[in-house]
C-alpha cells in the first residue's frame, strides 16, 4: 500500500487504488469543487473527503473521518469485500449501495436527498426525502420525509408520510410511526425484537426466560393519532407498536439483555478507545464488539442463521406473584 501525504491540485479525478491517504481530501481551490474521486480497492483515507462524485469500485475500503459527495456516492453492485465508513456520509444528491456479494458498514448518520442500500449496515440512522432499504441494518431509524420502502430489513424505528415493506423485517424498538398506512407486499412479516435477548444470542448462548421477538400485525398494532402544532394545524400519523400487548416487561431486567450496550457500541464505532467484548456465564469472552462482528451478527438475524425464539406476551400468575407478592 502506497501512502499519499497529499492530493496533487488541479486534477480532475483523483483515482485511489493500493493506497493509504494521510491527508483529507478537500478543495482549496473553486475548481476542486468539481473534482470526483473513484476508489479502486484496498484504499484507506484517513482525512476528510469532499468529491463531486465519489465512486467505489471495489473494496476493501476504510474512511476514518467524514465524507461529502455534492451529487453522488455511488458504490459499484459488484463491489467485493467491505467498505467501510466510520463517521458521517452526506450528500446533497444520492448515496446508493446496492450490493451483490460485497458488504458496506455505515459507523455514523446518513444524510441525503435519495438513499438506496442493499446488503448495508448503519449503525447511526438514515435521513432523506426518500428511503430504500433492503437486507439492510439500522440501528437507529429511517426518516424519510416522503418515502421509505423496506424489504428483509432490521431497523430501530421509522418515521415517513408513506411506508411500503415487503419480506421479514424486524424493529429493534418499541414503536414506529407513518402518517398514510403501511402498504406491504402478501406474505410480509414484522416483528418487534426489543425484548429478544440479543446479548445471549451474541454470546452463542442459550436465550434468557420470557424474552424474544414478538410478531406485530400491521393492521391490528395501528393506532390513529392527530397531531396539533402551535398554528392549529392537526396532522394524522400511525403509529405501529406492541406495548399495549406486552406485560412481560414488567419482569424483565433490560439491563441483563446487553442489548443497549451491544447497540451503543456499534454507533459508538471508532470513537470507543478501547475494545470491549461481553462476558459469557462460563466467564470465557465473546468475540469482540467491533462494528464489522455487530454488523455481521444482525446480519444473521436477517439471514435466519440466528433464531430468536417467540414471545407471546403472556406472563404466568406464579411469575407476576414472585415479582409484586
Amino acid at each position: 500500500m502506497k501512502e499519499m501525504q497529499e492530493i496533487r491540485i488541479g486534477e480532475s479525478t483523483v483515482g485511489l487504488k493500493d493506497n493509504l491517504v494521510k491527508t483529507a481530501i478537500l478543495p482549496k481551490t473553486s475548481g476542486e469543487l468539481e473534482r470526483d474521486v473513484n476508489i479502486q480497492g484496498n484504499v484507506i483515507v484517513e482525512g476528510a473527503v469532499y468529491a463531486r462524485n465519489l465512486v467505489i469500485d471495489s473494496g476493501p475500503a476504510e474512511f476514518k473521518n467524514a465524507v461529502y459527495a455534492h451529487n453522488e456516492l455511488h458504490v459499484k453492485n459488484d463491489a467485493a469485500d467491505i467498505i467501510q465508513f466510520n463517521k458521517a456520509v452526506a450528500s446533497s444528491g444520492s448515496i446508493v449501495s446496492l450490493l451483490i456479494k460485497g458488504k458496506c458498514i455505515f459507523g455514523a448518520d446518513i444524510n441525503a436527498a435519495s438513499v438506496k442500500l442493499k446488503n448495508c449496515f448503519v449503525a447511526g440512522s438514515v435521513f432523506a426525502n426518500e428511503i430504500q432499504i433492503e437486507n439492510t441494518v439500522v440501528l437507529g431509524g429511517c426518516f424519510a420525509s416522503k418515502k421509505l420502502s423496506i424489504h428483509n430489513s432490521i431497523t430501530g424505528t421509522f418515521n415517513a408520510p408513506e411506508v411500503s415493506a415487503g419480506g421479514i423485517n424486524y424493529l429493534l424498538y418499541p414503536t414506529a410511526f407513518s402518517v398514510e398506512p403501511v402498504s406491504f407486499l402478501p406474505g410480509t412479516e414484522f416483528y418487534n425484537i426489543t425484548l429478544s435477548d440479543l446479548g445471549s444470542l451474541f454470546k452463542n448462548e442459550k436465550e434468557k426466560p420470557n424474552t424474544g421477538k414478538i410478531k406485530m400485525d400491521i393492521e391490528a398494532d395501528s393506532q390513529r393519532t392527530v397531531l396539533v402544532d402551535e398554528s392549529d394545524t392537526k396532522t394524522l400519523i400511525h403509529s405501529y407498536s406492541v406495548a399495549s400487548r406486552v406485560l412481560v416487561s414488567d419482569i424483565l431486567n433490560l439491563d441483563d439483555l446487553e442489548n443497549h450496550f451491544l447497540i451503543i457500541s456499534a454507533s459508538l464505532g471508532s470513537q470507543i478507545l478501547k475494545t470491549y467484548s461481553l462476558q459469557k456465564e462460563d466467564g470465557s469472552k465473546s468475540d469482540d464488539l467491533t462494528l464489522p462482528n455487530i454488523a455481521e451478527f444482525f446480519f444473521k438475524i436477517i439471514n435466519g442463521v440466528v433464531q430468536i425464539s417467540d414471545l407471546s406476551g403472556a406472563v404466568s400468575f406464579s411469575d407476576l406473584r414472585q415479582r409484586y407478592l
